[in-house]
């Protein structure tokens, strides 16, 4: 296949974020994952040098449900998206979850959860490009409320990634004008 579909719940929600390391990535559509729950922890205990504070993870959960998006991306961009992920490290890894798209589409597609973690709050940053990529694909208005919820570690620190990411919405922006 020349394609693959992931589906994203956490800071590649936000396509300037996803689109720093894979170029290939294209909106497929809004999904839901039924069963499921978003957690934030810290892999073994470890806080994400990335991100500093607790990182996205999905976890089963009978009657709850999380709102993603499905991207349609090249294969070539399979190994960039582990690595983004921390897939060799063994912090995340890739499991085939089945989503269902608003039309009621039934999609299997790639995605990843994090092992040996403990439960931790994200940084408001991190926090911050969920939210930003909830709304900028139209996720359901509750579930950003719940997104908007979550408590945040208050890291006040500097976030380099979210300085790339800015940079790159602000490039769109100058180039939309």
């Amino acid at each position: 296949g020349c394609c693959f579909l992931y589906y994203a719940y956490g800071s590649n929600l936000l396509r300037e974020r996803l689109l720093l390391s894979n170029p290939s990535a294209a909106l497929y559509g809004l999904a839901r994952l039924q069963d499921f729950k978003l957690e934030f922890g810290h892999h073994q205990g470890r806080t994400s040098s990335v991100w500093h504070g607790g990182t996205a993870t999905i976890v089963q959960s009978p009657g709850d449900e999380v709102w993603g998006i499905v991207w349609k991306m090249n294969a070539s961009n399979l190994s960039s998206l582990d690595k983004q992920e921390g897939v060799e490290a063994g912090i995340y890894v890739p499991i085939e979850v089945s989503v269902q798209t608003q039309a009621g589409e039934v999609l299997t597609c790639r995605s990843y959860q994090m092992q040996d973690y403990v439960c931790g709050p994200p940084s408001p940053q991190y926090k911050k490009v969920i939210c930003m990529g909830a709304k900028q694909n139209g996720l359901p208005t509750d579930y950003q409320k719940k997104l908007e919820a979550i408590e945040t570690n208050n890291y006040a620190g500097p976030v380099p990634i979210m300085e790339k990411i800015e940079a790159a919405m602000k490039e769109k922006e100058n180039n939309s004008a």
